[in-house]
């Protein structure tokens, strides 16, 4: 659900000595600006690449044409925190300076790193150029310019059979669209029995083609080609199969994990710099890293601020403890499932469908921006489920048993 951001936050000037200078490196992380706002000594900055807060749980509906994905900045910050459009490229750990793309450097005392995710360049040939990704809104807005100019009986292939790629193809094939759902394996991996059922019977009936069996071989101008040797004609391709992370961690000469996330120990403070704190889908701890969600960012956002605002005060800070419980998934504007979970995000066999699956949908994807908003007004009210056990993932880099610091440069 975020857009990548960089927040800088930093003391006044006559308490620098105190060390109460802070810059975030966020996405998502507006919940940690004006969390940090908890100290009227504290000055906080953003960078994000754009001027406005991207809400990309709502990515497929805006391609749709069923709803908008962009949420103004005045409604999301507290007042003390300041916006910088641009795009960080290095963090100079030795300097303390934050390089953006326009040439500017920013000083801190601290930065949280907290850039996001973003699509992953497909390996498979031709599909870097003739098909389209969906993590960003630039993409989006791409997507949907294509859709408008095709027929409405037009085949579209959306290839990717998690979460995303399910919600593109159901929010497609409600408004009339053809749609073909390549999953390269089986549809929604990380759901139950139950919701896997109900999704693939809801998609059958909205004459969605699902292809369990077959993996992309290669993407063409007009059509895809499958492992089995099949071609499908397509005129539109929509890639949502796996995500990755800016490189800026590794470009600034931090450890990371074999997707680029940067490790971190349990107070999600950097392995090799301890004015560096993470959050969101960059931020790896102890290797471990929860699910990519937005129902992690929020909370990891808030335990990032937490952490800086114990630096500055001279006291311990606290250790990551946030728990996932589950996940919802849309299906088009009339039905949903909401599978619940245990505290270590494995799925439970009992699920919420239809309408009231989808009232539940909606009032997760409100509650999502009601909550950065209330922080806003009111810093340090974010409360989120606690207990959760982290299990190692596919992607995570083995980090050290007990995780070791190095002290910040200049420090």
């Amino acid at each position: 659900m975020c857009a990548r951001l960089l927040g800088r936050v930093r003391l006044h000037r006559s308490d620098r000595t105190a060390g109460r200078n802070v810059r975030p490196d966020v996405s998502r992380r507006w919940v940690v600006g004006s969390r940090l706002r908890m100290r009227d000594d504290v000055d906080v900055t953003l960078v994000n690449p754009r001027p406005a807060f991207v809400d990309r749980i709502r990515l497929h509906q805006f391609v749709a044409g069923t709803g908008e994905a962009a949420v103004d900045y005045d409604s999301m910050l507290d007042d003390g925190v300041h916006l910088v459009v641009d795009t960080a490229t290095r963090i100079d750990t030795g300097a303390r300076t934050v390089e953006l793309a326009s040439g500017r450097e920013l000083d801190y005392d601290y930065v949280i790193y907290a850039v996001g995710s973003t699509a992953a360049v497909p390996s498979v040939p031709g599909a870097a150029e003739f098909a389209v990704p969906l993590a960003e809104l630039e993409s989006a807005q791409r997507v949907r310019g294509e859709l408008d100019q095709l027929r409405a009986d037009a085949p579209i292939t959306v290839v990717g059979g998690g979460l995303t790629g399910i919600e593109t193809a159901a929010e497609l094939a409600e408004r009339g669209r053809r749609v073909t759902l390549v999953c390269g394996g089986t549809l929604a991996p990380s759901l139950g029995a139950g919701s896997r059922r109900y999704i693939a019977k809801w998609l059958a009936r909205h004459g969605v083609t699902v292809l369990e069996t077959v993996e992309v071989a290669e993407v063409r101008p007009d059509a895809v080609a499958y492992t089995d040797g099949t071609v499908r004609a397509s005129a539109l391709t929509v890639w949502t199969a796996g995500f990755a992370v800016p490189e800026l961690a590794a470009a600034s000469g931090l450890r990371t994990d074999d997707l680029g996330r940067l490790l971190t120990d349990e107070t999600l403070t950097s392995l090799d710099d301890d004015r560096i704190v993470a959050a969101g889908d960059a931020a790896a701890p102890s290797g471990l890293p929860l699910r990519m969600s937005c129902q992690a960012a929020a909370p990891l956002g808030a335990q990032a601020a937490d952490t800086v605002l114990s630096r500055i005060a001279g006291t311990e800070p606290p250790v990551l403890d946030v728990a996932l419980v589950g996940s919802c998934v849309s299906l088009g504007r009339h039905a949903a499932v909401r599978q619940f979970a245990r505290k270590d995000d494995t799925a439970l066999n009992f699920q919420v469908g239809g309408r009231l699956g989808a009232a539940y949908k909606e009032l997760a994807c409100k509650l999502g921006v009601l909550k950065i908003r209330r922080e806003a007004r009111k810093p340090g009210s974010l409360r989120w489920i606690k207990g959760g056990r982290r299990v190692a993932g596919p992607a995570s880099a083995a980090a050290p048993a007990t995780p070791t610091r190095t002290a910040s440069p200049g420090r």
